[in-house]
């Protein structure tokens, strides 16, 4: 009996026991099971970058995260200390460190929403996912965009 999925045809492509692909490995309870297909095999579509931009971005978030506890940490050590913090913090490279990770924060916020539509079991159709994955990139860029703007405006930060 072959383990081939219902509905696909049984021929020995998709027998895990003949295998000479090396499409099939071994769990260790012993039962094989096909590997995902790389890459390659699959046509890019924006839900692929919003997944990828989802672990990319919580993993710059630690970032964001030691940098809150250094900001913290140079305030517990006094004044020159937290100034010299404050003089990196805004200087031209550390707004733009800022500035990315805001994109990161604004981005992963709305992947999380979109992901808590998906758990309801709405917009699970590929034309709706595409659109919240759209949707949920451009909100990250462009609300960090405007955040950015309003404190240049109000004076908070300079140049």
């Amino acid at each position: 009996m072959s383990n081939a999925s219902p509905g696909a045809p049984l021929d020995s492509s998709n027998d895990p026991a003949g295998d000479q692909t090396g499409r099939f490995a071994i769990q260790p309870n012993g039962r094989p099971r096909p590997l995902s297909p790389h890459l390659q095999v699959w046509r890019w579509h924006v839900t692929m970058l919003a997944s990828i931009l989802t672990r990319i971005t919580g993993s710059a978030l630690y970032g964001a995260t030691a940098l809150i506890v250094l900001w913290l940490g140079a305030l517990a050590f006094g004044r020159e200390t937290y100034e010299g913090f404050v003089d990196l913090a805004g200087s031209p490279v550390g707004l733009v460190v800022w500035f990315g990770l805001t994109v990161c924060l604004m981005y992963h916020f709305a992947a999380g929403v979109r992901h808590l539509i998906w758990d309801s079991g709405a917009g699970l159709s590929p034309k709706a996912a595409d659109l919240a994955s759209h949707l949920s990139i451009w909100f990250g860029v462009l609300a960090s965009i405007a955040f950015w703007a309003l404190l240049f405006a109000s004076g908070k930060v300079a140049l």
